[in-house]
């Protein structure tokens, strides 16, 4: 991986781990992604006809097929996300979901896209998949598992949060892969793909946002400071990992963004008081290790 496509997935991660912990924060529901995603069309409004002005034009059916399956499949990852962290702690839910999407992702990209892993990359992939798994609770998790008869509350929240997380990993494996055959294969900019799958999503959310007004307003009145930010922010990380995508095997960007496990570790512990902080930052540490190895092979 260039030292360019790096510097690129770790801001990135920094970025997207801020607006998850802003989304946790929200505890909103299908709203809040029409929400976001109304503010992300009108923000983000200038670059995205600066960009396709001229382009936009010239796509045919492949080109538009593309855009629509990314806006179903990006909706289909942020509501199965929000409905996670409504049931679960973000500690669970989030790194689950960002260590299943990107091991999903390389095993495709290396089986059925014809690229190559060194044994470094392999050591870095296992890194960040094993620290994933210790940010998410490490033994903790299969203890919840083992247990049948009358779990706790607590380990309740656990299992959901393991199932949204890894439906949501399932979900992102599907949107990056698809995404990154658009943006290596078929030369759609990444700025153009992210701004006007985002309509996709709006046609899906409008009935939501339509079909209890009052509800919406009230919801609104709760949410438009983290909708406001998720919108303005969340597509920079994800555009920015596109960019990374058409100068960088797809096998290693994908795992190398989990570097947001580092910093959601570290924020989100300590702003949301999830506990098991020494074992998290040492899934941090993994993670860093992970991506460092990924990011030099």
């Amino acid at each position: 991986m260039s030292h360019t496509a790096f510097l690129l997935v770790i801001t990135a991660g920094l970025i997207h781990a801020l607006w998850n912990i802003a989304a946790k924060k929200a505890g909103g529901d299908v709203r809040f992604a029409g929400f976001t995603a109304l503010i992300m069309a009108v923000v983000w409004a200038p670059v995205g006809i600066y960009y396709g002005w001229d382009i936009v034009p010239t796509w045919g059916w492949i080109e538009w097929g593309f855009i629509a399956a990314s806006g179903i499949i990006h909706i289909s990852y942020f509501i199965c996300l929000l409905r996670g962290y409504r049931k679960a702690d973000l500690t669970v839910v989030y790194p689950l979901a960002r260590g299943t999407g990107p091991l999903l992702s390389s095993a495709t990209a290396i089986l059925f896209l014809g690229e190559r892993l060194s044994l470094i990359g392999g050591f870095g992939i296992c890194a960040v998949v094993g620290g994933v798994f210790m940010i998410a609770g490490g033994p903790k998790l299969l203890r919840s598992l083992k247990q049948v008869e009358q779990p706790s509350s607590q380990q309740v929240r656990i299992r959901k949060g393991i199932f949204y997380g890894v439906l949501t990993g399932v979900f992102i494996a599907g949107y990056t892969i698809l995404d990154g055959y658009a943006v290596k294969v078929l030369f759609i900019s990444p700025i153009l793909i992210d701004y006007f799958g985002n309509f996709a999503r709006i046609v899906l959310l409008m009935p939501a946002l339509l079909r209890d007004r009052q509800a919406s307003r009230l919801s609104w009145n709760k949410e438009w400071k983290y909708a406001l930010i998720v919108g303005a922010i969340s597509p920079i990380s994800y555009v920015l990992v596109l960019y990374a995508m058409q100068s960088a095997p797809l096998s290693h960007v994908a795992p190398a963004r989990e570097v947001s496990m580092l910093f959601a570790a570290l924020i989100g512990g300590h702003l949301l008081a999830e506990g098991d902080r020494v074992q998290r930052l040492f899934g941090a540490l993994l993670i860093a290790a992970g991506v460092i190895a990924l990011g030099n092979f």
